[in-house]
């Protein structure tokens, strides 16, 4: 594939499990220009999501991608991480070295920023973790607004995984996702509806415990811990990696159905702060405004990682 036919896209994450399968999946996937990597606090502080993306930068010889960390806070609540699902660091299970790489100078949020103006419109904003750079960004330069091709973001959905209302990533800094999901900015959201089908299965497991290559045995590990910790917080038997989602969509949008819908964030409610409101029935008469992940191809998705994966020597 040309140049010219690549995908833009930043990935805005907070490894994270998933992240870092997201990382790999777009680095190793020739039809994606990985621009950057931020980081933000989410199921880690700052520092340790930083830390580990980096070190999946050096356990796949990704060196030709910048990485930048963003903010340690989120814009209005306390700080509040996952540490339950992905361990205190954020990535536990597989022992890594610590990166040699060093993180940029420049803050997430002004990589965006100029990475954006500097672009035809051509760019797409992966957010994988909670939306604190994003709308940091949204507010601090408005001008980039127009110049954002599609933000296809992990999070939410028609229930919730950290309250019952409430997805994680959205829950952490709801006022931030409020901020984006109002922006006007094409948005396509990989919710728990879609990332839920996104099962790490026996079967892809011994798969990818086959691919002979540092990444596949980083993957492979990856997931071992992220199957146990979801058994006991969860009840799953297999784990699912919804970051990805995101990625794989940006590959090739076929991988998932979609439905145009009017989605809300709910922001004041005792019960149900962090909500994503998805109006499914159409009941209240409001125009769509978020194209909703609905309905996952398994196969064509695992088909995929797999692929990116043995792309690494």
């Amino acid at each position: 594939m040309s140049e010219t036919l690549k995908r833009k896209i930043i990935i805005d994450c907070d490894p994270g499990h998933d992240d870092a399968i997201a990382i790999l999946l777009a680095a190793g996937t020739p039809q994606i220009e990985l621009v950057g990597i931020t980081t933000v606090a989410g199921n880690a502080e700052v520092e340790k999501t930083t830390r580990n993306a980096l070190k999946v930068c050096e356990i796949a010889g990704i060196h030709d991608v910048p990485v930048m960390k963003g903010c340690g806070q989120p814009m209005v609540r306390k700080r509040e991480t996952a540490a339950d699902i992905h361990g205190d660091s954020g990535m536990d299970g597989p022992v890594l070295p610590e990166p040699t790489r060093q993180v940029e100078n420049e803050h997430a949020v002004d990589f965006i920023i100029r990475k954006l103006l500097e672009s035809d419109g051509d760019i797409t904003l992966v957010p994988v973790g909670p939306l604190t750079n994003i709308a940091m960004a949204m507010r601090r330069e408005p001008a980039i607004l127009p110049k954002i091709q599609e933000i296809v973001l992990m999070g939410g959905g028609t229930f919730g995984n950290w309250t019952p209302a409430a997805e994680f990533n959205i829950f952490v800094d709801a006022e931030a996702a409020k901020v984006v999901f109002e922006s006007g900015v094409p948005i396509t959201m990989m919710g728990l509806d879609l990332t839920h089908q996104a099962l790490a299965t026996y079967e892809v497991a011994d798969r990818i415990a086959q691919i002979d290559n540092p990444a596949g045995k980083f993957v492979s590990e990856l997931l071992v811990f992220f199957r146990k910790t979801y058994l006991e917080v969860f009840g799953f038997e297999h784990p699912p990696v919804h970051d990805v989602c995101s990625v794989a969509y940006c590959i090739d949008p076929s991988v998932v159905e979609t439905r145009k819908l009017r989605v809300d964030i709910e922001t004041r409610g005792e019960l149900t702060y962090g909500m994503t409101v998805v109006d499914v029935g159409g009941v209240t008469g409001r125009e769509p405004n978020v194209n909703v992940a609905m309905k996952l191809d398994h196969a064509k998705f695992w088909n995929m990682v797999t692929a990116a994966l043995q792309h690494f020597s």
